[in-house]
């Protein structure tokens, strides 16, 4: 058998790919509430985007992480890392229950990824800013080795104030890397509180079609619409595009919903419990 052919993913049903996502909440907040550490917030509001990318989209094999035909995720913000590891577990990169080991000592489940110690994680991320440019890189590389695969970068809106990010849209651009797609998670909150406050980052379609890439808008939580963004977006061609993706921060849980001071606080074992009886 291939790698081709043992390649996951390609999940087409709405209803299922809803239940996927709940189901990535509950692993997220179950292994957040075991470190008593962690980013709460953006890891919920990013998971309908990460489980439409993965599992509708990616061509990928967890027996063979460093398949040369394989489409790459990139995590730019980095510390929602408790969503790349529940996403990789249920790809089967490695076994769910190694989830509780989130943030502890020789765990390859550390605070942010790191791509030297757990298959499927493409790059280490952390430091906001950089993923995009990164992605150029690897779409870019996959130009020159006429590899068909594509390259899928979700961002913070709060990262995106980064200048960094700008210089690889430009780069993007100009390069007209259409095998990428960059996702923004705009919930509209970051550490310091709302991002239009700490620094302004609208109007955003404006910005990012000025930088010379297509944009697509969608409601974040409605997988419906985010199929059809990324169906969307492998049908452009001579430039990259983004799907700016209009999130709830905390999304998935009443009481974690739209509040800052769960950016990077972990729930406690009361509010786990409270948070699965709404998710279950």
């Amino acid at each position: 058998m291939t790698a081709a052919q043992k390649t996951a993913g390609k999940i087409k049903d709405i209803k299922t790919l809803e239940g996927i996502a709940r189901e990535i909440r509950i692993y997220i907040l179950k292994m957040l509430a075991e470190a008593s550490s962690g980013h709460t917030g953006g890891s919920l509001s990013a998971a309908d985007i990460a489980v439409g990318i993965y599992f509708s989209k990616m061509n990928f094999n967890p027996d063979n992480p460093r398949w040369k035909e394989r489409d790459r995720f990139i995590l730019s913000k980095g510390h929602a890392a408790p969503l790349l590891y529940a996403i990789l577990a249920k790809a089967g990169y490695f076994p769910v229950d190694n989830l509780m080991t989130l943030r502890k000592i020789d765990s390859p489940l550390q605070g942010h990824p790191c791509c030297a110690v757990l298959p499927g994680v493409e790059i280490s991320t952390g430091s906001l800013g950089q993923g995009l440019s990164v992605a150029n890189g690897i779409a870019l590389g996959l130009r020159l080795d006429k590899i068909p695969a594509r390259v899928y970068c979700i961002t913070g809106d709060g990262e995106i104030q980064e200048g960094q990010i700008w210089e690889a849209a430009m780069t993007a651009s100009h390069y007209k890397l259409d095998n990428l797609c960059a996702v923004v998670d705009n919930n509209g909150l970051q550490i310091d509180g709302p991002v239009e406050e700490v620094m302004r980052i609208s109007p955003l379609h404006d910005k990012w079609t000025a930088f010379g890439w297509h944009v697509i808008e969608v409601n974040g939580h409605n997988m419906e619409e985010i199929i059809n963004a990324l169906d969307k977006a492998e049908t452009i061609k001579g430039q990259p595009t983004v799907i700016i993706a209009h999130t709830i921060k905390g999304k998935g849980v009443s009481f974690f919903e739209g509040r800052v001071e769960y950016h990077g606080i972990a729930p406690t074992r009361k509010e786990l419990e409270k948070a699965l009886k709404e998710l279950e």
